[in-house]
């Protein structure tokens, strides 16, 4: 979803942006936003090579992933294999920077919200461990690349995410099937993820939390959601993991300038499913 929103911000920024994807019916959706379109598959090595190297980009977005149909292990493997597909291509054809979507829930177990020295939960126990050594291998690949931009991203809510109206988890909070915990988490509304995505052609080399405001327990985030679902009032459960710490956005905002569209999601939920009422 980041993607579709961040071509045409790119496209009207005056960048010649050109968008892959491995779909046919997706090429039609590119084009419409104003950029041009490839079709290569993020696993395809020789398609890649040959999309990126026929294309010469100053700059490489990496935004894949397979989170929209819930397919993890096709996200972690495209973390891994095709990341390094795309940062081989990319240091073959002289690519100037790269810009690389992670996430923010990585971070090893602490009580405060985690800024981004924090090491990543390298020790995590199964199955949390495969999740952090896909985000370790993508990062590392990345970092290959000398001028690199790590978009460490809080928890999508808003237009084509889990969180939208009839996603994935508003259809499990709607059937009471997500309890309240103390579990802090931090949010991030997807048209700041594209935004940030945008700005970050100007940012230096690293990782960087990108989230809103507010990192939130589930016991205080869970009943505004639901209430701007429409959903009954979620079940109450004590406790919490200890790597669910939310993230800090302080280096984004105070280092970087950069300032969330929805600063915090006590009003983003309920005006990004306003429409829907």
């Amino acid at each position: 979803m980041v993607g579709r929103l961040l071509l045409p911000k790119l496209v009207h920024g005056g960048h010649d942006v050109i968008g892959m994807t491995h779909r046919e019916e997706n090429k039609a959706v590119i084009e419409k936003t104003g950029a041009h379109a490839v079709i290569a598959d993020a696993f395809d090595r020789t398609k890649i090579f040959s999309a990126i190297g026929e294309t010469q980009p100053e700059v490489v977005i990496h935004q894949l992933t397979s989170l929209s149909n819930r397919n993890f292990s096709e996200n972690s493997r495209i973390r891994i294999e095709g990341t390094q597909n795309i940062v081989d291509a990319s240091r073959a054809a002289g690519v100037k920077q790269i810009i690389a979507q992670s996430i923010s829930w990585a971070y090893e177990p602490g009580e405060r919200a985690a800024s981004e020295d924090v090491p990543l939960d390298v020790n995590a126990p199964e199955p949390r461990k495969r999740l952090i050594d896909s985000i370790t291998s993508l990062e590392r690949t990345v970092s290959e690349i000398s001028n690199h931009v790590i978009l460490r991203y809080g928890m999508f809510y808003g237009q084509g995410t889990w969180y939208a109206h009839k996603g994935f988890m508003a259809e499990e909070i709607l059937h009471r099937r997500v309890p309240a915990t103390e579990g802090v988490i931090s949010f991030l509304h997807v048209e700041d993820a594209a935004h940030a995505a945008l700005l970050a052609l100007n940012w230096p080399s690293g990782p960087v939390n990108v989230v809103d405001d507010e990192p939130a327990k589930g016991v205080d985030w869970l009943p505004v959601y639901a209430k701007a679902l429409g959903a009954p009032a979620p079940d109450v459960q004590p406790g919490r993991h200890t790597w669910e710490r939310g993230a800090s956005n302080a280096k984004a905002r105070l280092d970087y300038g950069w300032k969330p569209l929805y600063p915090t999601w006590r009003t983003g939920f309920a005006q990004s499913l306003a429409f829907h009422q």
